[in-house]
């Protein structure tokens, strides 16, 4: 499936967009050797994993040197998108699974990514405590352990529209997720649904929660 990724995100350059458009068939690639994403998935990467990325760039930017970590980045959604769409930002991708953050090392070389750093290892092993502006992260875990996970790795000190914290990708109903957030969490909470910016039918319940760290 073909994106016009400049109709969503027309700041893009033709580079970037090259480079969007070049995640197809690296992934493909890899997919063959090693189980990355799932079979359908890989004929619809464009839109189901390098788009949904990039959404979270639709409500957030992310200034020059801001560090931002992605936690269980799998084989690098959303992070490998988002450090096309903001090279001079600084991307940690964080994975348990060793070959996952292989496929992320080889992706990004292969794109000349230098704002990427692959890490194996647990997010609640990570020693980098108030070292992030953001944590953004999809399909991983629901919110309160997200948040547990993640709340001393982010920076108290804002530089950002948005002040310091999670950016969540969830789909379907998250309703339970937010009821189960600390009562001092819930008053920081923002849900904002993909579908009122990009009307496809696979984004109808898909959602980007901002927590505040």
């Amino acid at each position: 499936m073909n994106i016009d990724f400049k109709k969503y995100f027309p700041a893009l350059t033709d580079q970037q967009v090259e480079q969007l458009v070049q995640l197809q068939p690296l992934y493909a690639d890899w997919n063959s050797k090693i189980n990355v994403v799932s079979r359908q998935d890989v004929e619809n990467l464009l839109e189901r994993h390098v788009l949904h990325s990039l959404c979270i760039a639709h409500e957030f930017s992310f200034n020059p040197d801001a560090q931002v970590l992605d936690l269980g980045t799998g084989g690098g959604f959303p992070g490998v998108p988002l450090a096309i769409m903001f090279p001079e930002t600084r991307f940690t991708l964080v994975d348990s699974i060793g070959k996952k953050i292989k496929v992320v090392e080889e992706v990004s070389a292969a794109l000349g990514l230098t704002n990427i750093k692959a890490i194996h290892g647990r997010a609640e092993s990570l020693k980098m405590a108030g070292q992030f502006d953001f944590v953004v992260t999809r399909a991983v875990a629901q919110l309160p352990q997200l948040l547990l996970w993640c709340q001393h790795l982010i920076k108290k000190k804002h530089s950002h529209a948005y002040p310091n914290g999670l950016i969540a990708l969830k789909g379907g109903d998250i309703s339970g997720e937010v009821d189960a957030m600390p009562g001092k969490n819930k008053d920081y909470i923002e849900i904002m649904p993909i579908r009122e910016f990009i009307p496809m039918e696979f984004f109808a319940e898909k959602y980007i929660v901002y927590v505040q760290g």
